[in-house]
């Protein structure tokens, strides 16, 4: 029996479900295009999901894996984490096959997006639901004449039980800018990254795979063109 993917609404606002043979589950909204969950099969859900979250266009939603495109964070003259956020996508390909499932959504640029940016693009993203991962693949075409210059993010919202409990491998010796600290250049001394309050960072560079460790589970997280 193949993966199944369906059209839903999710709690007003139209999304996708995707869902393997073997329990693994997604919604995915198109609505900002962003994955708000994700359920391994036999596991827990990984992805947090604001209680306050708007589902109408009013504000970004908060939680999930938002997409941050023209721009990520203030860093520029357009709004917080870019354009995209509160803007529709449409579905342009879907795949169920025996073990997994995979979603291409798509969006262009808008009289709306025009207006603040005058910049022509395309930008898909595609998810791929299998037993125990979720992949996630941004990309970005320049449909224009003139030079395109950008900044993205895949800004993930990992859900953990206890944030206490929480740790955070593989960043040892890379520096960050650390936004709670006027946002001053930092390297990290410490394996196993615990939190004890508000953490705000951007680390530059990392390419080796991460692991968050919250016992008994632990999640490996592995980034390809994301370096920072």
């Amino acid at each position: 029996m193949p993966a199944t993917i369906e059209d839903i609404d999710f709690h007003g606002a139209p999304a996708v479900s995707l869902r393997t043979p073997d329990g693994a589950s997604a919604v995915v909204s198109l609505l900002g295009g962003q994955v708000l969950s994700w359920q391994p099969a036999k596991g827990d859900e990984r992805l947090f999901l604001s209680e306050r979250a708007l589902f109408d266009g009013s504000s970004s939603i908060r939680g999930g894996i938002p997409v941050c495109f023209p721009q990520f964070s203030g860093l520029g003259k357009l709004p917080k984490h870019g354009l995209l956020r509160t803007a529709m996508w449409e579905v342009r390909q879907r795949r169920s096959e025996n073990t997994y499932a995979m979603l291409t959504l798509g969006i262009c640029e808008s009289e709306q997006s025009l207006t603040l940016w005058p910049q022509m693009f395309d930008v898909e993203l595609t998810i791929v639901l299998d037993r125990g991962r979720l992949d996630v693949e941004l990309h970005v075409e320049n449909t224009g004449h003139s030079q395109l210059a950008f900044t993205a993010a895949l800004h993930t919202y990992l859900r953990v039980r206890e944030v206490e409990h929480a740790r955070l491998n593989g960043l040892t010796g890379f520096e960050f800018r650390d936004a709670a600290d006027d946002n001053r250049i930092k390297k990290e001394h410490f394996d196993g990254l615990q939190f004890d309050g508000p953490v705000n960072r951007v680390y530059h560079d990392v390419t080796r795979p991460l692991l968050l460790l919250e016992s008994p589970r632990a999640l490996l997280i592995e980034s390809e063109g994301f370096p920072d």
